[in-house]
């Protein structure tokens, strides 16, 4: 096999059994250059995975894929995984539409065994597929791929105390580069840098018996039993917090070097129980520019390999998340009672500035988002006013404690939901398109989305004047481009925001949805019809009176909300409409009831229907179904048929 075109001829992962060290060492190399020329060109999550290059060859050197399995911990560091298992031809589709996708999908391989994009739940479908190979005799491996910053979501340890209890035979790599997206934070990250940073530990756990055997002291606390001697064994061996989990410790280990991984794994095929081996390695290894900043190029935009900067124009509109972290740092300075809670995206949700100009004032939890919402309870409880800020998608995982340690105690805590609707490449496992659905129905919980980048430093000052808990929504990406407000104004409750007033149609629009209701409005001009244009702002509690003057002046009400058609904005009109006993012909345009693939947003938008020429296509039919149906009622009337019905033939 030509070593200078390794991963070109590869067609299996079985294939890497008969390669050599040198020939490993070259593929590594070929690898990390495909991803960082791909990812240049597509965007996407680099310094993970150039992280885990030689991890992901030793583990398929020791498994035997698809037979044996393997749980990737959100997985978009499974790039490498898709090159080593035959989707090289397609890796320049790389989360393009139609493409390969940023994440492990059954439906894309069958050497994907696992469909994953949030973070944590590795371990528990790791050992539900493990009990299920037990359950007909299957002798599979099952292997889990866990990073050291979903360590600290509270499910990996509701998994591990389960999986000590069942002593289920499974394995667990633990990808150790001392990060999440942004630097690990919490009492489990300094632990597992003094594991990793202990160069006694190899000699230690082998030896620690034996040698407490050899001292006057050592011999006394092994005579006096097991207990003692587990004493001992926690303060001079790291990985003991494991060990007492009833895991099997194997470890700190060499990332880099494959075939210290695949000999790790052999070792844990023998356990006759869990294993969990501890692999340390380094993001962004092999490609300067992602190991100088690791958290830049975690999830990064197409970029210019040669100096790592991403491609376009910095110029033009704040993007919301930008318009957010300025906001919060002016509040944060007119009142000394606001904090800023995030879970591990400092950077992402705009909160790295806050966290600068005000450290004691700002607190990153990890990958715990039950967690932060729980702790901002307790904080709203003590007087202080925080601000939670974390991707909508995300969010979805401390819905039990928004609902019972928030607004049932109905606690001002304001929630800054990032990434609201489509995300564009990341694809369904990033959509934050179900949060009006989900926030509407909690009691004492208000629910706003901004129109524009200024609108939306008016919710955040308006939320943090509120007495009870307030939820803000945004989307991805640049705003409108308006002037920002000099100084933020409260905004009224549950009212809306009459942009134009048409005779025919009444567009009610929510979030980044207003720009596109009102091009679709001039579209609409043009085919002769007239279309008012609302800013409905306010989900919760939604605007009755403009409700009840769009019913009752247009012939066709029109919902546009970039969220889930189950249970959102639409729904909350049609709900309003029934308790206002109106009756008036309502268009619905949602995110249809399907997972959104992944692909550019402008794309996306048109697949659902809602850009403007979407917008415009679907008024247009169902104002052609109106026509047809006032026609066919003139018609029963003309033949003496009940009105609405049509008459037998």
């Amino acid at each position: 096999m030509d070593s200078e075109h390794i991963l070109d001829t590869l067609t299996s992962p079985a294939e890497l059994a008969g390669l050599s060290d040198e020939q490993l060492s070259a593929l590594a190399k070929e690898i990390r250059d495909t991803l960082v020329t791909t990812v240049a060109k597509t965007g996407g999550h680099l310094a993970p995975n150039l992280g885990v290059v030689e991890l992901t060859i030793g583990i398929h050197l020791a498994l035997n894929c698809p037979d044996d399995h393997i749980i990737w911990d959100v997985g978009h560091q499974s790039y490498v995984h898709k090159l080593l298992t035959g989707r090289l031809p397609q890796f320049s589709t790389l989360r393009q539409y139609g493409g390969v996708c940023g994440f492990p999908k059954r439906s894309e391989s069958m050497y994907d065994s696992f469909d994953t994009g949030h973070a944590s739940n590795s371990l528990s479908v790791a050992l539900g597929l493990a009990n299920a190979r037990d359950a007909v005799g299957g002798q599979e491996i099952v292997l889990a791929v866990i990073g050291d910053g979903s360590l600290t979501g509270g499910m990996a340890f509701e998994a591990m105390n389960h999986i000590g209890h069942l002593g289920t035979k499974m394995t667990i790599v633990l990808n150790d580069n001392e990060m999440s997206i942004a630097e690990n934070v919490g009492a489990l990250a300094s632990y597992l840098a003094r594991v990793r940073l202990d160069p006694r530990y190899m000699r230690l756990r082998d030896d620690v018996e034996s040698a407490l055997g050899k001292t006057r002291l050592g011999a006394a606390m092994v005579a006096a039993g097991e207990a003692a001697k587990e004493s001992v064994k926690q303060l001079l061996v790291p990985g003991m917090l494991f060990e007492e989990l009833g895991l099997t410790y194997v470890g700190p280990i060499d990332g880099h070097d494959p075939r210290k991984v695949a000999s790790a794994i052999a070792r844990a095929k023998q356990v006759d129980g869990p294993v969990i081996i501890h692999a340390v390695t380094r993001k962004g290894q092999g490609y300067t520019h992602a190991e100088e900043k690791p958290e830049a190029f975690h999830g990064i935009s197409p970029f210019t390999v040669e100096t790592g900067q991403v491609n376009g124009s910095t110029d033009g509109p704040l993007s919301y998340t930008e318009a957010f972290s300025l906001a919060i740092v002016d509040e944060a300075a007119r009142d000394d009672r606001i904090v800023a809670i995030t879970a591990a995206m400092p950077a992402g949700t705009g909160l790295a500035r806050f966290a600068r100009m005000y450290p004691d004032r700002f607190f990153d939890v990890g990958i715990a988002e039950q967690h932060a919402v729980g702790m901002a309870a307790g904080l709203a409880l003590g007087g202080r006013k925080p601000v939670l800020a974390i991707y909508s998608t995300f969010m979805q995982r401390a819905y039990d404690q928004l609902i019972m340690d928030v607004a049932l105690q109905n606690l001002p805590v304001v929630i800054c939901l990032d990434r609201a609707g489509l995300v564009g490449e990341d694809g369904p496992t990033h959509h934050g398109v179900f949060d009006l659905t989900y926030l509407r129905s909690v009691p004492n919980l208000m629910v706003m989305a901004p129109a524009n980048e200024a609108e939306l430093v008016h919710m955040l000052h308006t939320a943090l004047a509120a007495d009870g808990p307030v939820a803000i929504r945004y989307p991805r990406g640049k705003g409108v481009g308006v002037d920002m407000p000099s100084e933020p104004v409260v905004l009224e409750a549950g009212r809306a925001e009459r942009r134009s007033t048409g005779t025919d149609v009444a567009l009610l629009a929510v979030g980044r949805m207003v720009e596109a209701a009102e091009e679709a409005a001039e579209l609409l001009a043009a085919d002769g019809v007239s279309a008012s244009v609302v800013n409905m702002r306010w989900v919760k509690p939604i605007d009755l009176e403009t409700i009840a003057w769009a019913a009752s002046e247009h012939r066709l009400l029109v919902t546009i909300e970039e969220n889930t058609g189950m249970g959102g904005m639409g729904g909350a009109v049609l709900e309003a409409l029934s308790d206002l006993a109106v009756e008036v012909p309502v268009l619905r345009l949602s995110i249809p009831d399907c997972f959104v693939t992944h692909g550019a947003m402008n794309k996306l938008i048109a697949e659902v229907g809602l850009d403007p020429d979407g917008i415009r296509g679907a008024v247009l039919g169902r104002l052609v179904g109106l026509d047809s149906d006032l026609v066919a009622q003139t018609k029963d009337r003309s033949d003496g048929a009940t009105p609405g019905r049509r008459s037998p033939r």
